[in-house]
């Protein structure tokens, strides 16, 4: 696998919520009412993600070849707001190292964040766990979205230092 890894630039904000609503839609969204469903699409709207990205917020992709495999966006760099990777590229490591590129940026950004935070749907809190996130309470839903709030030291998400010879 050749992927790369990079900024969301302007105008690319339809071909990232695509990605988002066909991942959503076969994941997340069979749990959800249709008002869940619906106050998603709002916060996953091409025109709210251009709103938000920025200052606060940065939105890495994930591609393989030309084609989108994954997105995540981080808000303030403490908090996971979205992080979606296409069926065909789970388990391939990519929403690790989309994980792992925030953390270097948001330590660039921010060098006192020691702590990042997700509200996890249900269907990915086996992926987050295996990479290092905790529960910090149950489940709850609010608008119709369920979600595990959870959260992870920077550091574990962090590339490993080289050893010495």
């Amino acid at each position: 696998m050749n992927t790369t890894y990079r900024f969301m630039r302007q105008g690319e904000e339809e071909r990232v919520c695509a990605l988002v609503e066909r991942v959503f839609n076969e994941f997340v969204a069979p749990d959800y009412s249709p008002e869940g469903v619906e106050e998603f699409f709002k916060f996953a709207a091409p025109v709210a993600l251009r709103n938000r990205n920025g200052e606060h917020h940065m939105v890495i992709l994930a591609e393989e070849e030309t084609e989108l495999a994954g997105v995540l966006e981080a808000r303030d760099c403490n908090h996971i707001s979205l992080l979606f990777v296409e069926r065909k590229f789970h388990r391939k490591g990519i929403a690790k190292a989309l994980l792992r590129q925030a953390a270097v940026e948001c330590l660039r950004r921010r060098p006192d964040v020691r702590m990042i935070t997700v509200n996890s749907s249900p269907f990915a809190v086996p992926a987050y766990r295996k990479m290092g996130f905790l529960e910090t309470g149950p489940a709850r839903e609010v608008n119709g979205i369920i979600f595990v709030p959870m959260v992870c030291a920077l550091d574990k998400l962090l590339p490993p230092l080289p050893t010495s010879p």
